[in-house]
């Protein structure tokens, strides 16, 4: 019979996360996916402390300003209709009251710059090699918040320039923490809004980088997500209605993946009792009262505690 689909097996890396591994996971949309099925499965792990960032330059900077400690202030945000956005973070923490924005800002600031200086895993990763740059200032924004588009110069970040950007602050953070352990990913999501032949050549550039960055040192990792979606599964039925975003099936196709290459036997196998107490605690009860509902309740208290 005729092979219908080219299958990439990725085989274990030569290093491991568990559940004693504090985990930061910073990047596109994608690493929500994976950081969120970690956070599920009880691993310690704090993921995008600044929202969803999808460029290289914007990477760098939001790992230099967590390593730095230093809190955000306000004359760090712009107000635009009616919302007070930060150029370093994602929408989600944009507010009409100014102090409101700052707050959920250094919040999240605060336990990003604490899970930096305990985390020995870094996950990332890369959505896009374009960057929009102020006119005014020369700033690399994380997110345009809508601004008018004449305020920005767009171009693409080269190889070159990703690899000395991540370089810089990847020989920073191992200084400080000698066990750091990265894993790099290029996100399988296109930004059709460049155009497709823009969006592949943004792609090869990411894919090119972290080859070099792989090379380069040997804490870095590359986890190929992106060539699970777009050569392995590579049918638009593993698409989110949209077309462009991986749907349930592919992301959990990915991964398992991920966990095959990198999480150890001993987190794998408690992995599977976690999930099966996540189950049981979605269990909607009929009649919670009962004697028998009630046994339920502590045989998994008692597995809980376990």
């Amino acid at each position: 019979m005729h092979l219908f689909r080219t299958e990439l097996v990725v085989p274990p890396a030569d290093m491991s996360i568990n559940h004693h591994s504090p985990i930061l996971a910073i990047g596109s949309c994608f690493v929500s996916h994976i950081g969120s099925r970690l956070l599920n499965l009880k691993f310690p792990i704090t993921i995008n402390p600044f929202g969803i960032v999808f460029n290289p330059a914007s990477v760098v900077s939001t790992l230099e300003r967590l390593s730095t400690g230093t809190p955000f202030t306000a004359d760090e945000l712009f107000q635009h209709h009616q919302l007070w956005h930060s150029p370093n973070h994602h929408g989600q923490f944009s507010h009409p009251d100014l102090n409101t924005s700052l707050f959920r800002i250094n919040q999240a600031f605060i336990q990003g710059h604490q899970a930096l200086q305990q985390s020995t895993r870094l996950i990332i990763t890369l959505g896009t090699a374009q960057v929009f740059i102020r006119r005014d200032s020369g700033q690399i924004v994380a997110n345009c918040h809508k601004l008018p588009g004449h305020l920005f110069e767009r171009r693409r970040m080269s190889v070159p320039d990703i690899v000395e950007h991540l370089s810089r602050v990847f020989i920073q953070l191992k200084n400080q923490q000698p066990e750091l352990q990265i894993i790099l990913t290029v996100s399988p999501v296109r930004y059709l809004r460049e155009g497709f032949s823009e969006n592949q050549r943004s792609k090869a550039s990411l894919l090119l980088a972290t080859e070099a960055l792989c090379d380069n040192f040997s804490f870095v990792h590359y986890f190929p997500a992106y060539e699970l979606f777009m050569d392995d599964l590579r049918d638009y039925r593993f698409c989110e209605p949209d077309m462009i975003h991986p749907n349930t099936t592919a992301i959990e196709y990915i991964w398992q993946a991920f966990m095959g290459a990198f999480i150890d036997d001993n987190s794998r196998t408690i992995i599977q009792r976690i999930a099966k107490i996540n189950s049981a605690l979605n269990h909607k009860a009929l009649h919670p009262e009962s004697d028998a509902h009630q046994h339920f309740i502590r045989q998994w208290l008692h597995q809980v505690a376990e």
